[in-house]
């Protein structure tokens, strides 16, 4: 069921949508707004809604059209601070939102950083919605770099697994890549934030996506985003989705393979996201549930 909520700009009224992604329970995953309808909405406008509503990421769309096989439409995501070129949590948020209001199907998404497809669909009584990413690339890490970024993760180079080098990846948006040997290492994470934030604003990394490998094919993630004004999102798609072209491109994973990513569990808000890798798409698909977040007011 949808929770609307509602602002009033002058005489336009703009129905806010509040879901929890890559969860079926609104006390986990990733919170995220969903503007159905932004027609006509300034940079201005969507920046203090996002900021009012207060979750790490708000997805705004527009220009919908549906035609036989999809709904195109454009859609752009700001956090309390700036505007992000890609988000998957809110993309995975607004396709549940625009299915439970419309009818599951594709969308065709222009987004500030390509073409998202997302495609949604009904299973045990959910919708379940499968990004599909912009082109996956990654990188070797500069070496002073990674020192710099130890540091304000207060780190050593001994914590790192030496069988998962570290990266900057990307699927829409660049993330730094960094594989610990220990989950308790995970768990026990306390960084530096103005350190990694200035880091980060410098390097254009949008989360930093710390993980460990519990076997080959699943992964428990941590990923603070200093960016965007939080210490650490509880599910984030677009770090999945880079993460995802990470282990293909580095042959870490056989294709084709589906990976599972567990994140949140040491915030309390348990998530699960799915990642199928192939080996002739260039994109990566990330797949997962959304719930909707009763009204806080």
């Amino acid at each position: 069921m949808d929770s609307p909520t509602t602002r009033q700009d002058g005489t336009m009224t703009t129905e806010v949508l509040r879901y929890a992604a890559f969860t079926t329970d609104q006390g986990g995953g990733n919170p995220a707004g969903v503007v159905l309808d932004a027609d006509g909405l300034t940079d201005d406008e969507m920046l203090a809604i996002a900021r009012e509503v207060g979750y790490s990421e708000t997805a705004f769309l527009s220009e919908a059209a549906t035609a036989d096989d999809a709904t195109t439409a454009q859609v752009r995501y700001f956090s309390p601070v700036a505007e992000v070129a890609f988000c998957g949590h809110a993309t995975v948020a607004t396709a549940v939102a625009f299915a439970e209001r419309h009818a599951p199907g594709r969308l065709a998404l222009t987004t500030p950083a390509g073409l998202v497809t997302v495609d949604s669909r009904v299973e045990a009584g959910h919708v379940v919605a499968t990004l599909t990413s912009p082109p996956a690339r990654t990188r070797p890490v500069d070496p002073s770099v990674l020192h710099e970024a130890l540091a304000a993760l207060r780190w050593t180079v001994d914590d790192l697994d030496p069988d998962l080098p570290p990266h900057v990846a990307f699927a829409g948006v660049q993330h730094l890549v960094l594989g610990v040997r220990r989950r308790e290492t995970l768990a026990a994470l306390d960084y530096d934030y103005p350190a990694l934030e200035t880091l980060m604003a410098r390097e254009q990394w949008t989360t930093a996506h710390l993980f460990w490998a519990q076997d080959s094919l699943t992964f428990h993630v941590r990923n603070p985003f200093p960016p965007g004004g939080v210490v650490e999102d509880p599910a984030t798609g677009a770090a999945a989705a880079a993460f995802g072209g990470y282990l293909r491109e580095l042959g870490l994973v056989p294709t084709p393979t589906r990976v599972t990513i567990h994140q949140g569990h040491d915030m309390g808000r348990p998530s699960e996201l799915l990642v199928d890798l192939v080996a002739d798409s260039p994109g990566v698909s990330v797949t997962g549930r959304a719930a909707a977040i009763a009204d806080p007011a």
